[in-house]
């Protein structure tokens, strides 16, 4: 008698590598199969273009915190980082003193890192002059983003294996890094811009990667 459980694997087997398929046979990238909370932030914000500063701020931090761990930790804390970091007010979290410091290691709600959690603070004020220069970090950040001519024409697993860093993120992350800066090298900023759409690195054949393509057409850069 036919086994019915090889079906599903069969069914995996025809999408494209790197894709797999839930029960109602949506095609998303596998980094997000572990949960749906993972699926969530894979179809509703990942690779979608972001203008806001206290968004990208929160990125560019938790890419920070990632480090060594898996993002799926990272996520499922988010809201305890939140709660920690002031919702990731640039202005608040650059106010944060010692006091703020010792409190943030006995969290166990985040990471807690002390070299981190400090580099947040530093990473905060930072944030302030680079508005006094560039009116926002928004503008500043998609001023890093590829010309067309600079991305892979596909991104297939194989392509997408390589996409750790790139020109542009090693040209980003030098920078942040003279200005003070600290946990931006250039695949955490690479990871960043990934996040923040300022690249679409979903697969040929996730559903979401048309998405991403549509609001990266429709969005106004800052």
């Amino acid at each position: 008698m036919r086994r019915m459980t090889r079906e599903p694997a069969a069914h995996a087997a025809a999408l494209p590598e790197g894709l797999f398929a839930d029960e109602a046979a949506t095609p998303r990238c596998t980094w997000c199969q572990a949960s749906p909370l993972y699926r969530h932030y894979h179809d509703t914000e990942w690779g979608f273009p972001v203008a806001d500063d206290r968004r990208l701020f929160e990125k560019i931090c938790l890419e920070g915190f990632q480090s060594g761990l898996s993002w799926l930790t990272i996520l499922n804390k988010r809201e305890g980082f939140r709660a920690a970091f002031a919702n990731f007010d640039p202005e608040q979290v650059a106010a944060f003193g010692p006091a703020d410091v010792e409190r943030l290691v006995q969290d166990a709600a985040i990471v807690r890192h002390r070299g981190k959690i400090e580099s947040t603070i530093n990473n905060a004020r930072r944030v302030l002059e680079l508005r006094s220069e560039f009116g926002s970090l928004a503008h500043y950040a998609w001023r890093y983003e590829p010309a067309p001519h600079d991305r892979p024409e596909r991104i297939t697993r194989e392509v997408a294996r390589t996409l750790s860093t790139s020109p542009a993120s090693v040209a980003m992350s030098k920078d942040l890094k003279k200005r003070g800066w600290s946990f931006v090298g250039p695949t955490t900023v690479y990871a960043f811009m990934q996040a923040m759409g300022l690249v679409n690195d979903h697969l040929e054949g996730c559903h979401s990667r048309a998405k991403a393509l549509a609001a990266r057409a429709a969005f106004e850069r800052p």
